[in-house]
Order: C-alpha cells, then structure tokens, then sequence
C-alpha cells in the first residue's frame, strides 16, 4: 500500500463522493485538497490541471485528495450550483483531516470553477494554512467574499487565457495586494491558456517552487 493513490469513496451530504488518496506514510505530513473544474462543461476530478496539481502535492511530502463532486463519475447526486459543491468540499476536507488528525497543515487548491470552491471553503475553515487557485474567473464568480482573506496563497493564471479578460484578474490582484497581513502571489504563466494546454510543465514548475518554499515555514 506504500505510495499507492487509492480509490475511495467519501461520505457526503448527497450521497457517496468518488474521490482519489495518497497517504504520505510520515507522520505529521501536511494535508491537501484539491477540487475540480466545472461538472457541466466535462470537469472531473481527472482533468489534467487537478491531476498535475495533485502530483505536485504528493511529490512534496502531502497526503493528498482529490474529488469528484456529486453527479460526477461514480459520485452520487447532481450538480447544484455550487452550493452542493461546497458542501461536497467540506465534506471531502473533513474526512481527509479525520485521515491524517496529525497533519502539520493543511492546504486547498482547485482549478477554474474549483477555484473558486475551494476559496469558499477556505473563508470557512479557519485551520486552512495556504490555498492555490488555478485559473480563477472573476469575471464570472464574485470573489468580493474574499474581504478579508483570512489566508495567504498563489493564484496562477495563464495570460493567454481566453475565458478571462486580465483586467479582471488585476483588479482581484489588486483587492487583495491592498489587504494587512497575507500575501497572495499572483503568477502568470506567459504561453498558458484557460485549460494549461501544452503548458502544464511550466504549470508544475510554479507548483512545485510555491509548495516547496510555503510549506517549509511552518
């Protein structure tokens, strides 16, 4: 069983979530979450951008999870706008922290619609340390629950992103640069479009230096 990713299945407010599992088999390892993209526009918890960022966790010393939420793949229910998805979230967050009751910190990312899940999940739970969201879309999602942040993090976006103008982004870089106390990083990744397509090296170089340098302050 040693550095083996399992399947396993969650219990979640609408039933069974499917989701996937490493454990780091030192103790105290730090957590992570990570969520997927849209379910309505094919997101699952396989998408490339979750997978990559899940390895990236796993290779720098985290148990990780990632998860399908409801009405996706083997998980039972069906999507509900968010809200749902959240629950889901929490859902998945609880029992990976019941996993590991040991773990040293505890971070979420999530790509695209995940993003912004997993920064709703985070101005929830006050244990979370540092967060990463890929791709985030706040010209579609209201981020202004994010006053405060309560946590530092990065937010990766690709500047070739044809989903979201990068005004938008700059403006949310700026709401939250002008915040005491947390950083968030913002970090462009030049040739990188919506979905990371062919840029998903360039992707886990960001991810890799990011966890690295983060989870070495605690």
């Amino acid at each position: 069983m040693e550095n083996k990713i399992v399947e396993i299945f969650i219990p979640g407010p609408a039933g069974r979530l499917e989701a996937k599992y490493y454990k780091n088999q030192k103790i105290t390892s730090p957590i992570a979450l990570v969520l997927q993209p849209h379910p309505q526009y094919g997101g699952t918890m396989n998408n490339k951008v979750v997978v990559e960022t899940f390895h990236a966790f796993m290779d720098n010393g985290f148990s990780v999870c990632r998860v399908n939420f409801r009405g996706v793949g083997k998980s039972d229910g069906e999507f509900d706008n968010g809200q749902g998805e959240l629950a889901d979230a929490a859902a998945a967050l609880d029992w990976i922290e019941r996993e590991n009751f040991d773990n040293s910190q505890c971070w979420v990312a999530g790509f695209s619609f995940g993003s912004l899940i997993s920064m709703q999940l985070l101005m929830r739970r006050p244990e979370i340390n540092r967060f990463i969201s890929i791709s985030p879309q706040p010209n579609v999602y209201d981020f202004s629950f994010l006053s405060p942040c309560p946590t530092s993090g990065l937010m990766i976006y690709g500047k070739k992103d044809e989903l979201v103008p990068v005004n938008n982004i700059n403006e949310l870089n700026k709401r939250l640069s002008s915040q005491k106390g947390i950083k968030v990083d913002f970090h462009s990744i030049a040739d990188a479009n919506h979905f990371f397509a062919k840029s998903e090296n360039s992707l886990r170089k960001v991810l890799d230096k990011y966890i690295q340098k983060e989870s070495a302050l605690f």
